[in-house]
């Protein structure tokens, strides 16, 4: 009986070491998420809360200008139709022609005026689409990424400028594809999305490794919205992009036809 006494003391001791471990493992790691739960939500209500969630569509011009090595081309002219959360539209205009790529859900089309030319999106084409979505503060404050099943953690504190700093999360797929979110400090304002991705090297046929990074400037308010009016993009370092907004109107209707692909290259509207 001493023994069975013994054993089962032991066994009590051994359990409680065991609840008191997990019980910390748990607190650690549910901390950093819970963490990063109230900074999105802080993130939603620096762009405006309810009114930016009601918004489902978004009508915006402005202008879109490449940059190579470091120097800024010629802006192009746009508008960009976005109903979310898979459909979108944009229109570039410029130097005597017009072009046009659309993409609804899983596939899309592209048109070219003078190329003279209606055709569908490659694979790859609307991958990149996809992409694009998946990497977007849409993605992580409209919640989309919880049907992909991704993780959503806390990362810690940046420096973003001079006395300023950012708060960082990072959303993680089974796959291993991570995307991190920053967010200003102070406000909760969408400040940069940084993630990295494999391309084969033009010149050497080598795979390598692509860091991708949006920063994102001037947050006017639009309608209850605080939209973004500057968005750089940059590529390991070096500026590709930059997109300057003119201005943006929210849930104005966007009938089905707008996304759908023309009969030919002369209907095209």
């Amino acid at each position: 009986m001493k023994s069975v006494y013994t054993l089962t003391s032991s066994l009590i001791l051994v359990f409680l070491a065991w609840a008191l471990t997990a019980a910390q493992s748990q607190t650690s790691t549910s901390a950093p998420d819970d963490k990063a739960e109230q900074l999105v939500q802080k993130a939603i209500q620096a762009m405006g809360g309810d009114a930016y969630l009601r918004a489902q569509t978004v009508t915006a011009r402005g202008f879109f200008t490449e940059y190579r090595d470091g120097v800024s081309g010629v802006p192009q002219k746009f508008v960009d139709y976005i109903a979310y959360p898979d459909r979108e539209r944009t229109e570039f205009s410029g130097g005597g022609n017009r072009t046009i790529q659309t993409n609804d859900r899983d596939h899309g089309w592209l048109f070219d005026a003078a190329a003279r030319t209606l055709k569908d999106q490659t694979a790859a084409q609307v991958a990149d689409f996809k992409s694009g979505m998946r990497t977007g503060f849409e993605n992580l404050l409209r919640g989309w990424w919880r049907k992909e099943g991704a993780t959503l953690s806390y990362i810690g504190r940046r420096e973003a400028s001079l006395g300023r700093r950012n708060e960082v999360v990072r959303l993680t797929y089974a796959d291993g594809f991570w995307i991190e979110y920053e967010m200003a400090a102070l406000d909760g304002v969408p400040a940069k999305v940084i993630y990295k991705r494999r391309q084969k090297n033009a010149d050497t046929g080598d795979d390598e490794q692509i860091t991708e990074e949006d920063r994102f400037f001037r947050q006017i308010p639009v309608a209850g919205v605080n939209p973004p009016f500057v968005i750089d993009h940059f590529r390991n370092g070096v500026q590709t992009s930059r997109i300057n907004y003119e201005s943006y109107e929210f849930n104005k209707p966007l009938p089905d036809s707008l996304f759908a692909k023309p009969a030919n290259f002369k209907a095209v509207k």
